[in-house]
């Protein structure tokens, strides 16, 4: 199946001395031991990845099983340690061969983070320093790239596989993994201090409204509340920043959408992963080396129009595309949902005003928060807490206009009411005591909901 391995006419002399002739060295501290470690496996690999590179049969490893690539692998990694004469013990050699195995298939470095499921983001910042998020939190690894070009090898492999290039003419790059992970670059000279990446891990395991109340998310009350919402085509905006949860929401929150309806999802990566029979996704693509052929999400939002959908899903809504969106919630597609980066609700609204403007529609305030104000029903904020926990902070209805004011009203509310001595946040939801101004709508779609959901109280009404 591939090449079998074959002593180079001139081989790069290899960086790490013959282990045999290495003079005995003073035994150093377990820390200082551990690094040289890494870095004499960090030589070798170098060394074995540019002979598997001229040795294996590039061609055949799509057809090729794991196992008889690891054993090829195995078996060129052998002998190139036996004809270099070094020597490594049992785990240093099995570490090897896995990590040329991820050099050579994967990732590199990184694989071993992208196949550990408790990390959510993985954050480079040069070739030195690899940052990874668990459970909310930023923490440093150990994990390097033997250098800047090693590195940009990585990145090159990402955005090569999507038919996307990064150089420096055009310095930065959106990209999708195979797995739907989504992935962010910036090379140099725009990145000053070595190449930047961000990989925002795809969930396999879908959240659903069962999940996050477990896990704390919301309670079962403001489930029970944007169920209805849902299912009576409520236009919903999730308002939140990054790493809030915007997208794990608006999944979640698209699990009430009848299986029989039409739904259309427009995004710049796809990330939603929506359960419904009849559901056509769409995404954006950027400009072509000659700088043609970009699809944007308002030309994707424009097309969508004409496709019979009863609901547009538009993943992030960050620019031009808030104008159709607006339309299109205005005009008979009810039930339409977006994310939108904003701190709060109120700030959620002046965000839409603002991309009104930016787009060049010259129309005066009113009759722009008339159009917003009929278009949006429901924001619903989620934030990441100082803790890491992600909450829905608000769920807040728009009520119509008074004055040249939209006016708005709170439904559920996260308190805040003090610290662990771990720094754990002590909070609880609840209600504002204000009634659904949908509350008819609901009932007269077969939801309706007791009046005790909207009483405030620690202890949610549902249990």
């Amino acid at each position: 199946m591939f090449s079998r391995y074959k002593k180079p006419a001139a081989p790069a002399p290899s960086q790490i001395a013959p282990a045999q002739a290495k003079p005995a060295a003073p035994v150093a501290p377990a820390p200082d031991k551990d690094k040289k470690r890494k870095e004499r496996l960090s030589e070798i690999k170098l060394d074995v990845h540019r002979v598997l590179l001229d040795n294996l049969n590039l061609a055949a490893l799509e057809h090729a099983s794991e196992q008889d690539l690891r054993t090829e692998i195995s078996a060129i990694c052998s002998e190139y340690l036996t004809e270099q004469n070094i020597a490594l013990n049992r785990d240093d050699r099995s570490a090897l061969n896995t990590e040329l195995y991820d050099e050579v298939t994967g990732l590199g470095p990184l694989e071993a983070l992208l196949q550990d499921d408790t990390v959510n983001d993985i954050l480079v910042n040069g070739p030195q320093q690899i940052i990874v998020e668990r459970a909310g939190k930023l923490e440093l690894t150990d994990i390097t790239f033997k250098d800047e070009r090693h590195l940009l090898r990585i990145i090159d492999k990402i955005v090569s596989a999507v038919g996307r290039r990064v150089d420096e003419s055009n310095p930065y790059v959106d990209a999708r993994l195979k797995d739907g992970s989504r992935f962010n670059a910036m090379v140099p000279p725009v990145a000053v201090d070595g190449s930047l990446v961000s990989i925002r891990k795809f969930k396999k395991d879908k959240l659903g409204i069962k999940d996050l109340v477990e896990f704390g998310a919301f309670s079962p009350e403001m489930a029970a509340y944007l169920e209805a919402a849902v299912a009576t085509r409520l236009n919903v905006i999730v308002s939140g920043g990054t790493g809030s949860g915007k997208t794990t929401t608006l999944n979640a929150l698209s699990s009430f959408i009848d299986n029989a309806e039409r739904i259309l999802t427009i995004e710049d990566t796809a990330e939603l992963q929506l359960q419904q029979t009849h559901v056509g996704r769409m995404e954006s693509r950027p400009p072509n080396v000659e700088g043609k052929g970009e699809v944007s999400q308002r030309d994707c939002l424009k097309n969508a129009l004409r496709m019979r959908p009863d609901r547009i899903i538009v993943g992030e809504t960050r620019g031009e595309e808030v104008i159709d969106m607006l339309q299109a919630m205005n005009t008979g597609h009810d039930g339409s949902m977006t994310t939108i980066h904003a701190n709060s609700a109120r700030d959620g609204i002046s965000r839409l005003e603002n991309m009104i403007a930016m787009a060049g529609i010259e129309m005066p305030l009113k009759a722009m928060r008339s159009q917003i104000s009929s278009a949006v029903n429901l924001i619903v904020q989620a934030s990441r807490l100082q803790d890491g926990s992600r909450r829905m902070v608000s769920i807040t209805e728009v009520t119509g206009m008074e004055g040249e004011v939209i006016s708005m009203q709170e439904i559920f509310r996260y308190e805040r009411t003090g610290l662990t001595p771990g720094n754990k946040i002590i909070g609880h939801f609840t209600a504002t005591g204000v009634r659904s101004h949908y509350a008819e709508r609901f009932k007269m779609w077969g939801y309706d909901l007791p009046p005790s959901i909207y009483e405030p109280s620690q202890k949610g009404a549902l249990g």
